[in-house]
């Protein structure tokens, strides 16, 4: 049979007022301490020993003693009383100051372009904050898997999310290293990419990719092949580096690389533009002062103003 650990409603009620009577063994000096009289204390407490159904205290005209049953549950109501007046500190503590575990989630992708330097700054800057990332692809239910805020390109950020943007919009570019441009006919038309090894990339939820252009202010999609598929972008760019096809990848992912000779843009006059990079959290969810210390800090990173 199934046990019922649900706490029932008021059970609590009295609790403080019997530890108080216990520690001074008076109803004056416990209604004193509590700021209430001695009346209120004497009526919580014969309430909590109705709701528990035997007296707690002896009770006589001089002294104030407790029962069995009050010596047992002064045993087991001290000890669990003072950790929930421990942990509603800890708790008011954390909203009011910040500090604690800021659990992000975030693409790999974004992690050496974006966040490192960004991290470490902040890590820097609120000492008594711990961040936790996750880093993967996987689009998540940020409330329902304990995190506190997400990071994703703008159109994967749900329309009841608060969005801050991180980076402005940037192109799609789609890039191959020197020597595979050498061996194969550079693409000049969309038409071209049937005659080019294409890395794609496999979406969170399980399909493929297809490469998007633009072409005067048309949206078009193209179905490519190639033999690499990919579940994130550093491994298409790492591959594409090496030789092995042509990948299209948000332009500063791939900017170093073509920076350093490492990898051409081709096809550039048919590059569409995504909304960029976002840091999105419940809208309905109260603000943290950890995560308020966070987006403060990307906002005056993206400012110029580092603090």
């Amino acid at each position: 049979m199934k046990q019922n650990l649900t706490v029932r409603q008021g059970a609590l009620d009295g609790v403080e007022a019997f530890l108080s009577v216990a520690q001074h063994r008076s109803f004056r000096k416990a209604a004193a301490k509590l700021g209430v009289t001695p009346s209120a204390i004497s009526q919580t407490v014969r309430a909590l020993e109705a709701r528990i159904g035997t007296a707690l205290f002896i009770r006589t005209t001089r002294s104030v003693g407790l029962t069995e049953a009050g010596e047992r549950f002064l045993a087991r109501a001290k000890p669990a009383f003072e950790e929930l007046v421990v942990a509603s500190e800890v708790a008011r503590d954390l909203g009011q100051r910040p500090a604690g575990v800021l659990r992000l989630s975030v693409p790999r992708a974004v992690m050496p372009i974006l966040l490192g330097p960004l991290i470490a700054s902040f890590c820097q800057a609120y000492p008594e904050i711990e961040v936790e990332i996750d880093a993967n692809e996987r689009l998540i239910d940020l409330a329902a898997e304990g995190f506190d805020a997400g990071i994703r390109l703008g159109q994967f950020v749900a329309a009841d999310m608060v969005a801050v943007r991180l980076t402005p919009s940037f192109s799609l570019a789609v890039v191959g290293s020197p020597d595979y441009l050498r061996q194969r006919q550079i693409p000049e038309r969309v038409d071209d990419l049937r005659n080019h090894a294409c890395l794609r990339f496999r979406r969170t939820d399980g399909s493929i990719a297809p490469w998007s252009f633009v072409d005067r202010n048309k949206a078009l999609e193209a179905i490519v092949s190639g033999p690499l598929i990919a579940h994130d972008y550093p491994t298409l760019l790492g591959a594409a580096i090496q030789g092995l096809g042509l990948a299209q990848l948000p332009a500063p992912i791939a900017s170093e690389s073509v920076k350093a000779g490492q990898l051409a843009c081709v096809l550039e006059r048919f590059a569409p533009k995504v909304s960029g990079v976002f840091l999105y959290y419940p809208a309905h969810r109260q603000l943290m002062p950890k995560l308020r210390a966070f987006i403060d800090h990307v906002k005056s990173r993206a400012s110029g103003r580092v603090k």
